[in-house]
């Protein structure tokens, strides 16, 4: 068959996408039910909707993951097939997606050649590929160490190398699935004008976010679905956010956090001179780092990804070794202790990589909601699983945390949408007994009515006595939460911020590291 097919009659000024009553059913759910989307050529088009709502699907249609059951696909008014992702590369479609495609044992360099690789004489020409990666992210800020393999960089780096994946294919047709969701505030201002920058070279975008300020900042058209079906689509410039949220949601959202002053009691979590190494370099990641979290109260670690968080986090669950340094949870010491003893001791983890650390995605939904609870007695009975008890716990969390999924607790986990997996994971640890929550980036990937319902439940987590560490590239979500910030620089604490008197601007400085707390013990941004 015809990669592109018969061209039918073209308007004046062809779309350069139209997707005209697309549908797309899995089993126990219709994800696209006869949307129509039309992108025009150098606009950047946002897609908006809750979790589930069916807009990684629509886009993985486009780019050829899926085959939808009914509906049509026209390039450049020209009806076109799409049977797989080559066919779109083909055409000039490339994607960003939400859920990283890369091998983790392949660098960074690796990687993005992946599939296109330039040959000479039937060699590989890696020294022309590594030229035009080097050009390509200098060019657009998206600066990588191209021979650093996946699996020992961070997320956002691995973000990064997902966009220049897509850039380095020249795609005229670009998709970004919530590229921004692990971006630090400064590298998603670099994204926004890289954004626009293509744009007025004459690419076209197709930009997925749960930010409305992202959205109203940077597209000029916004597309609504809402539960697989489409809503409308709006003028941005003509808009608001409210009338945005209240689109997708269809009630009315708060975007502040109503919480109470904290009243902190006894201490919970005590870290004291804390080393984790680094897998990069020789230097320790995580360096002399102490600090404390009470009960009732939340303690935020604020900075630029790549500082130190995520192996500091390693560290505290036991997903890495701790170099030097004490951890006590609850007056005990658990610093070479186990995962399984830590959670048992009353930690609970929501990780920052839901694929790697959260969920065992071709486990059902039931089987990864009791991961770390199915040998206790509730869940099992002399050596047998009790799946009766299993089945309806799954289903409780699921209604509680609004965990949408086609076939209920059946469902595999690596269908559900990203949103839903993190709602599950999310609703397991904070069911779970625990006496320390640690939320790494919990309301990634998740829409303003989910975020609202997550901060919630976080501040309730804090007011029934739980210490609460939370650790978020997000600044509004530090600011909102937070009753302590704490600033890492290159693997250490550089100043403790009360975030009521504290500005994003001064807490920007630290964590850019042009100003430090010389004062140890002494809160900054304090006035006294």
């Amino acid at each position: 068959m015809d990669r592109t097919a018969v061209t039918v009659g073209q308007p004046e000024e062809p779309y350069v996408i139209e997707m005209r009553n697309i549908t797309k059913r899995f089993p126990g759910i219709v994800a696209n039910d006869g949307i129509t989307l039309q992108l025009r050529r150098g606009e950047i088009h946002a897609l908006l909707g809750e979790n589930g709502a069916g807009k990684s699907t629509l886009m993985s249609v486009l780019f050829g993951l899926y085959k939808a059951e009914e509906g049509e696909i026209y390039k450049d008014g020209v009806k076109v097939e799409i049977r797989d992702p080559n066919d779109a590369t083909a055409l000039g479609i490339g994607m960003v997606h939400q859920h990283f495609k890369l091998v983790d044992v392949f660098t960074v360099l690796d990687n993005i050649i992946l599939g296109a690789e330039t040959t000479r004489f039937g060699f590989l020409s890696s020294a022309e590929a590594r030229k035009k990666v080097t050009e390509l992210s200098e060019r657009y800020g998206l600066l990588v160490d191209p021979d650093a393999r996946i699996e020992d960089i961070t997320v956002g780096m691995q973000q990064r190398v997902e966009i220049l994946k897509m850039l380095y294919r020249d795609n005229e047709v670009l998709i970004f699935d919530e590229p921004t969701a692990v971006l630090t505030p400064q590298e998603i201002t670099e994204l926004m004008a890289i954004m626009r920058n293509l744009a007025a070279e004459g690419k076209s975008i197709l930009f997925i976010s749960h930010k409305l300020n992202e959205i109203m900042e940077v597209s000029d058209r916004c597309t609504v679905l809402r539960k697989g079906r489409k809503v409308g689509t709006v003028d941005t410039a003509s808009t608001t956010k409210e009338e945005l949220s209240g689109m997708m949601v269809g009630r009315e959202v708060k975007f502040a956090v109503d919480k109470d002053p904290a009243v902190p009691g006894e201490t919970v979590l005590e870290i004291e001179n804390m080393c984790v190494r680094s897998k990069l370099h020789k230097r320790d990641a995580v360096h002399n780092v102490s600090f404390s979290v009470r009960a009732g109260e939340i303690v935020c670690i604020a900075g630029i990804d790549g500082n130190g968080q995520t192996e500091l986090v390693y560290g505290l669950t036991g997903l890495a070794p701790v170099e030097s340094g004490r951890i006590a949870l609850g007056g005990r010491d658990i610093t070479d202790v186990s995962v399984r003893r830590r959670s048992l001791a009353g930690m609970s983890h929501i990780p920052e990589d839901r694929h790697k650390h959260g969920l065992v995605l071709d486990f059902t939904l039931e089987q990864n909601m009791v991961l770390q609870r199915y040998f206790e007695p509730e869940f099992s009975r002399r050596g047998f699983i009790r799946f009766r008890e299993v089945r309806e716990y799954s289903d409780r969390i699921a209604e509680e945390f609004d965990v949408r999924s086609g076939q209920g607790a059946e469902t595999v986990a690596r269908n559900m949408s990203g949103g839903n997996q993190q709602k599950a994971i999310v609703g397991r640890e904070m069911d779970r007994r625990h006496s320390l929550l640690v939320a790494v980036q919990p309301t990634r990937g998740l829409d303003v009515g989910a975020i609202e319902a997550i901060h919630k439940r976080i501040v309730k987590q804090r007011d029934d006595g739980c210490a609460v560490l939370l650790v978020s590239l997000e600044l509004e979500e530090v600011m909102n939460l937070s009753d302590r910030i704490l600033v890492m620089y290159e693997g250490e604490i550089v100043g403790e911020f009360d975030p009521k008197r504290v500005t994003v601007g001064e807490l920007g400085l630290y964590m850019a590291g042009a100003k430090r707390d010389a004062a140890g013990g002494k809160e900054a941004g304090s006035d006294e």
